[in-house]
């Protein structure tokens, strides 16, 4: 299983990457191999500011569908258009192209209450 080091996660398979003030949140490796085949991706709060822990979207895949929750309070700047189309992005790279959302932070101290790497595998 995939978890990269320089990543953060939450205890619900989210994962985020810093970049500056923004951030890319995605779900982990382990999250996409227990949905199976992703179909659908839901995210409708594109321009909204949401606390950390609250929904963002959804996730729908063969068998179920999952909230998706933000892992720091920010305001939702981007959603990633390939997955529109291709929401199987997220089974084959779930790090990288399958990215979901790009938040502008708004607390950004609240990194600090998130899994590190070890701490995730721990989890698992």
């Amino acid at each position: 299983m995939n978890i990269p080091e320089e990543l953060k996660y939450t205890k619900d398979h989210e994962w985020i990457r810093l970049e500056g003030d923004t951030a890319f949140i995605g779900v982990t490796d382990f999250a996409q191999n227990e949905l199976g085949d992703i179909v659908y991706i839901e995210v409708n709060t594109v321009g909204e500011t949401l606390e950390q822990e609250e929904t963002f979207g959804t996730i729908e895949a063969v068998k179920t569908v999952s909230d998706l929750f933000m892992p720091v309070s920010g305001e939702v700047v981007e959603f990633n258009d390939n997955l529109e189309s291709n929401p199987e992005i997220v089974n084959k790279d779930p790090y990288g192209e399958g990215w979901i959302v790009k938040i502008k932070l708004t607390n950004a101290d609240e990194v600090n209450d998130l899994l590190d790497a070890a701490a995730y595998k721990d989890l698992l």
